[in-house]
């Protein structure tokens, strides 16, 4: 778990976050132990056998990467359970294993960082092809906007008043971060707020209301606004600001003004589902849009999008939204 090798001596692939569980202390690893060989029931079924073509099946060069890319692994320091801070940092950065997803990948598939010691940390990754978000203090797509209670609620329910969990981040929210404790969570919140933004010269987004208007009125013209009325205003509205905690805003959203259009462009395709949660029960989900949108339509209702209400973010071109859904398994775009 913390070393990355297997009972057989072979190295694992690091699709398991080994390089963060080294930071997990070995009393919780005993910890952990004691639970799975007690507290959960065992059942009888073969391990799945490996599907990896050859080369990628050898394990000796994977023993390489290890020694490269994994940190040492940490002693049994001291209780951090006085301090949310530190509390927050030692879940982030181990157990929790955030950065697994939240940080951009180098030349060999390594996270470019491992520890705030360097903003690439937790700065966003794309995994699966969706962009596993910006969780420093960024204003326009990381956190900065976000309160300690935000990040609680996201991580509690899989929604709060900026956005909802979509892609892997549902899976997080629905099988683990709703179950922790409320302590654990404010002491992620706590740490996440101290990440420094990577853009500290960016200057915070305000709202708009002149494509609202212009909307409401019939004055939107081109094929992103009229895309927009057809397909989209009915949830989010003619101010982009959708139903607070039903159907997310995307005016000022992080996620609508990351420059990185994957998710959006996933999500329109394939759509999307909320969590289910015990303390957020409503279940919302939008329809995928592949089968009733050509690229040209979803490109330019994004582009529409990240450029209404007061966002400031590129515009998404056709060849991008036709190489996510090559990449997604999309249904081929209509034919007009």
């Amino acid at each position: 778990m913390r070393h990355g090798v297997a009972k057989n001596g072979a190295t694992l692939y690091p699709a398991m976050p080994y390089t963060s569980y080294a930071k997990v202390r070995p009393a919780d690893v005993k910890a952990l132990y004691a639970y799975f060989m007690n507290g959960v029931k065992p059942v009888a079924q073969t391990n799945k056998s490996t599907d990896i073509p050859w080369p990628m099946s050898m394990r000796w060069p994977l023993s390489i990467w290890r020694n490269m890319f994994a940190p040492a692994v940490v002693g049994d320091t001291a209780s951090t359970d006085n301090d949310p801070i530190s509390r927050g940092r030692y879940l982030v950065e181990g157990l929790a294993h955030c950065s697994a997803c939240h940080t951009p990948r180098g030349f060999a598939f390594q996270e470019k960082a491992l520890t705030d010691d360097s903003t690439a940390f937790l700065s966003g990754g794309v995994v699966d092809n969706f962009l596993a978000k910006n969780l420093r203090g960024d204003v326009t797509d990381g956190l900065g906007n976000w309160s300690e209670g935000d990040i609680t609620a996201f991580l509690k329910g899989g929604r709060n008043d900026h956005s909802a969990a979509f892609g892997g981040m549902t899976d997080v929210v629905q099988h683990s971060t709703q179950h922790m404790n409320d302590d654990d969570l404010t002491a992620i919140a706590k740490y996440l707020k101290t990440l420094k933004p990577v853009d500290p010269n960016a200057k915070a987004l305000a709202y708009d209301d002149t494509v609202a208007k212009a909307l409401r009125t019939g004055a939107g013209k081109g094929n992103g606004a009229l895309t927009f009325l057809d397909n989209c205003a009915a949830c989010h509205r003619s101010t982009g600001k959708g139903y607070t905690q039903t159907f997310p805003t995307l005016a000022l959203s992080s996620t609508v003004n990351s420059a990185d259009p994957t998710s959006l462009i996933h999500i329109v395709l394939r759509g999307a589902e909320m969590p289910w949660t015990k303390s957020a029960p409503t279940h919302y989900a939008m329809p995928g849009f592949d089968d009733r949108l050509t690229d040209q339509d979803v490109a330019d209702v994004l582009t529409f999008v990240r450029s209404s209400w007061g966002n400031k973010a590129p515009a998404v071109t056709a060849t991008q939204v036709a190489k996510v859904r090559k990449e997604v398994g999309a249904a081929a775009q209509p034919q007009r």
